[in-house]
């Protein structure tokens, strides 16, 4: 499923128009987002959460020559599933 379905999708679930339906999804969205970047992290109760870690500088190999390089840190975000998620999918 993509952006454009998720919108049609949620717009036929709620009675919303689509243009009220993706400006619904674009400010949750951004609050994901906000509320991350701030460090924080978002729980949705039934459906899981959203945090933030951080990943430690570290040496690779190059795969095409394999010399060595350095990776830098980074932040990457992270989602664990609700149970309730878990039981839905299986």
């Amino acid at each position: 499923m993509n952006k454009t379905q998720l919108i049609d999708a949620m717009a036929s679930e709620t009675g919303l128009t689509k243009a009220e339906a993706r400006k619904s999804l674009e400010a949750f969205m951004k609050a994901v987002a906000t509320t991350l970047n701030a460090g924080d992290k978002v729980t949705l109760a039934g459906f899981g959460t959203f945090t933030v870690e951080k990943k430690h500088a570290r040496m690779g190999r190059d795969p095409r020559n394999g010399a060595p390089i350095r990776i830098a840190a980074k932040n990457v975000v992270k989602f664990r599933p609700s149970n309730e998620l878990c039981d839905v999918v299986n």
